[in-house]
């Protein structure tokens, strides 16, 4: 049973979770341990936190979008992987202990800070391509698996890859991260409804605030680029692998 005060006040945290989100990813940082603060069971906050990440994350997508920063149908075979990655995740969790990734992401994310912050790359300029589109749909598909499973730092992998392999400058792969990581995110509330792992009228109010959180994030990052889209990047992934390093030794 959730309180009454809960829903203004999570749906206020999600207006500052979209905002995050919008610009470097990591909101769940915030929301998740929010929601299990508030008395909900870690797979019901898991789904229910996917459906307003996913309304939050549209919104930003239309921003980047209608700005011409994301290049749709170069794009499409990478978010069918991802579609399909995302949805296996999310199947998959409902079924088996997740806790042993919270040793191995940790390192992950710490090793994602130190490149967004050495690397030259880390720019608005575009630079080489390692990899094509459809060379990086895989990339693209096992991240989704990741997202639909887990979850934590998806939109600081997903940036940080595109920027290293797609050679797009960051805003651009900070728009692309939104379309792709809004393609996991529906796929995940499908399969997280259809086991009846959501909490709507919660999800759905956290939403709004999560919309408004995506929309003056992404008009953010567009006016600043780089300079607060690196930062952030950093912050967020240092800031997960503290969180998880701490659940991991708590538990």
């Amino acid at each position: 049973m959730i309180e009454p005060w809960l829903y203004p006040t999570l749906t206020a945290v999600a207006v500052l979770t979209g905002f995050i989100d919008a610009i470097a990813g990591g909101g769940g940082l915030i929301m998740m341990p929010a929601l299990l603060v508030s008395g909900v069971p870690p797979i019901m906050a898991l789904g229910t936190n996917k459906l307003q990440s996913m309304c939050g994350t549209f919104v930003a997508m239309g921003n980047y979008g209608r700005k011409g920063l994301i290049d749709w149908r170069p794009s499409l075979p990478t978010a069918a992987l991802v579609f399909v990655g995302a949805g296996a995740g999310a199947l998959l969790v409902q079924s088996i202990d997740a806790k042993w990734l919270a040793l191995v992401i940790p390192l992950l994310l710490l090793a994602n800070a130190v490149y967004v912050l050495v690397s030259p790359r880390m720019t608005d300029e575009d630079a080489h391509q390692r990899l094509t589109s459809r060379g990086y749909a895989p990339v693209g598909g096992a991240i989704g698996f990741y997202d639909g499973f887990f979850g934590p730092g998806t939109g600081s992998f997903f940036t940080s890859t595109l920027v290293a392999l797609r050679g797009l400058g960051l805003t651009r792969a900070t728009a692309l991260t939104k379309f792709l990581n809004w393609t996991s995110n529906v796929a995940s509330v499908l399969l997280f409804a259809l086991g009846g792992k959501i909490l709507w009228l919660l999800g759905l109010s956290m939403a709004a605030g999560a919309m408004l959180g995506g929309w003056l994030g992404s008009h953010t990052a567009m006016k600043f680029g780089a300079r607060l889209i690196r930062p952030l990047l950093v912050v967020a992934s240092v800031g997960l692998t503290a969180r998880l390093l701490w659940g991991w030794l708590a538990s």
